[in-house]
């Protein structure tokens, strides 16, 4: 077995979904290809969290996009990560930012985005959308895909 691999806790093993929002449950292996710049593609179609003052649920398609450098994240760890938001009460605008940042923080990729696609609450949805480069090259590609990004719904 790669090296690497021993140090994912989820990966093959029985695992219970979080009851809380915990970032540690986030599992990353080695970028075998980081030379290569191409795109790594997460839909959690069934996202939920809660609304922070009514504690109602609120049902999103979330996806995640990214450029890897020298880290991917282990998706069944990524599952279990978006399964503790929930019981996790924030705001729509707030959680696909709080996605993003423990990500990043664990990930370090050269582009990462994150788009929430909310159901209807009360006659509005919100579509919160997320994104950051490092280097020159990343950051213009962020800019670029900022400026186009329309938020029309899909």
């Amino acid at each position: 077995m790669r090296k690497d691999l021993e140090k994912l806790n989820a990966l093959g093993r029985s695992v219970a979904a979080p009851k809380d929002y915990d970032p540690a449950v986030l599992d990353a292996f080695e970028n075998r290809h980081p030379e290569r710049d191409y795109w790594v593609t997460f839909t959690a179609p069934e996202f939920t969290t809660l609304c922070p003052k009514t504690g109602q649920p609120d049902f999103a398609t979330l996806t995640i996009r990214y450029i890897p450098a020298k880290k991917l994240v282990e998706s069944k760890s990524l599952k279990l990560y978006l399964f503790g938001f929930r019981n996790h009460g924030d705001f729509h605008e707030d959680v696909v930012n709080v996605i993003y940042d423990d990500l990043v923080k664990l990930l370090k990729p050269k582009y990462m985005e994150v788009y929430g696609k909310f159901a209807a609450r009360g006659g509005i949805t919100i579509d919160p959308f997320v994104n950051g480069g490092a280097g020159a090259k990343y950051k213009a590609l962020a800019a670029k895909r900022f400026e186009n990004w329309s938020g029309v719904r899909d």
